[in-house]
């Protein structure tokens, strides 16, 4: 919770402006620690009666003036600001001061995945996840959950034919083998980060809700991505499971298909995933899996005309917003991740965005 002091010195001031205010407006950025911690304080205000409403984007609009208060979450702009390592532990926090009884430990820690926060402390013991061998998927059918996941990026990722074929020929793998072939598969011909990155997928915890946390954290990404209307139903606790992974298969089929058949190209610090299959929720997966699993350098510029997402090694917000600015664009960025858009082609943001580096 950002202002100045502390956060714990901070959060007692947010769940106040909170509960006194007539109407809340949540204004999440569109990836799944967002929707996590935007679901979180929801069901807060529910619990204490308070109206709101919810919504995400990629880049969201300044804020309306019809709410007495506006809650940002992931970006700079509101009377209440969420922001930290993970936006769904600190909401949790936030909330913790005037309804924990309606904190989902499950979602918060599905929240702190999607940010690459490794779960931990009370939340945890108070879920009480179990871990198994295997790999975080969020269907029980390993064909489904390896050729959908957006926690790696493999040759047979998105295609359904190539996984059932390899595990065909591993001749009825247990959990044990399959997250050997999956990590095995997700560093080969990978950069060295490929090997950290996988895994986030292995060794999962087991929930009651798609499976593993990972598979949340999962779902709830592309949800944030593409659906955000069923996100956040899902991160209220509407039975919408079936459209959910629907839309979690859709987007990671449409996502490894944009990176295998992009145009790339490798420059002093940049790799360019140059693709005409872009939103800009899209290109923020593109991005971080062109990161993790194909970029040597350290920063993967997905790019389309009119829309572009970069993660790094570090913060990406001063090039993109740079590039972004120059071309009349707009711009939200956190840590080492941002997304953009703008007026102008692939080649004018690719040009702005290496002279801003």
């Amino acid at each position: 919770m950002s202002a100045a002091g502390h956060p714990e010195e901070n959060r007692p001031r947010a769940a106040a402006a909170l509960t006194d205010a007539e109407f809340v407006r949540l204004v999440g950025t569109a990836d799944g620690d967002a929707l996590a911690a935007a679901g979180l304080i929801a069901r807060g205000l529910d619990a204490v009666e308070v109206p709101y409403q919810v919504s995400l984007a990629a880049i969201p609009d300044p804020p309306a003036t019809d709410a007495d208060c506006t809650v940002a979450v992931g970006h700079p702009t509101g009377d209440v600001v969420v922001d930290g390592d993970s936006l769904a532990l600190e909401a949790a926090e936030v909330v913790a001061e005037f309804a924990p009884d309606s904190i989902d430990p499950e979602l918060a820690l599905a929240g702190a995945v999607c940010a690459g926060v490794e779960p931990s402390g009370r939340l945890l013991e108070r879920a009480d996840l179990d871990r198994r061998p295997g790999v975080a998927i969020p269907t029980d059918d390993p064909v489904e959950g390896l050729a959908g996941t957006t926690l790696l990026h493999a040759s047979f990722s998105g295609d359904w034919r190539a996984v059932e074929g390899a595990l065909d020929a591993l001749d009825d793998p247990d959990d044990r083998t399959l997250a050997s072939f999956a990590a095995l598969s997700a560093i080969e011909d990978a950069p060295p980060r490929a090997a950290e990155a996988v895994e986030r997928m292995l060794r999962p915890y087991v929930t009651d809700r798609f499976e593993t946390l990972g598979g949340f954290a999962d779902v709830l990404d592309a949800l944030a991505r593409t659906q955000p209307g069923t996100g956040v139903a899902l991160a209220l606790g509407r039975e919408v499971e079936t459209a959910a992974i629907d839309a979690w298969r859709a987007h990671g089929q449409r996502a490894h298909a944009a990176l295998r058949e992009a145009d790339t190209g490798r420059y002093d610090g940049v790799y360019v995933v140059r693709t005409d299959d872009g939103s800009p929720g899209l290109l923020g997966t593109v991005a971080r899996l062109g990161f993790a699993y194909r970029s040597p350098e350290s920063i993967a510029l997905a790019v389309t005309d009119g829309a572009a997402a970069a993660v790094g090694e570090s913060a990406v917000e001063a090039p993109i917003r740079a590039a972004a600015t120059g071309l009349g664009g707009r711009t939200t960025a956190r840590d080492a991740h941002g997304t953009a858009t703008f007026d102008g082609t692939i080649a004018d943001f690719t040009a702005a965005f290496r002279g801003a580096l």
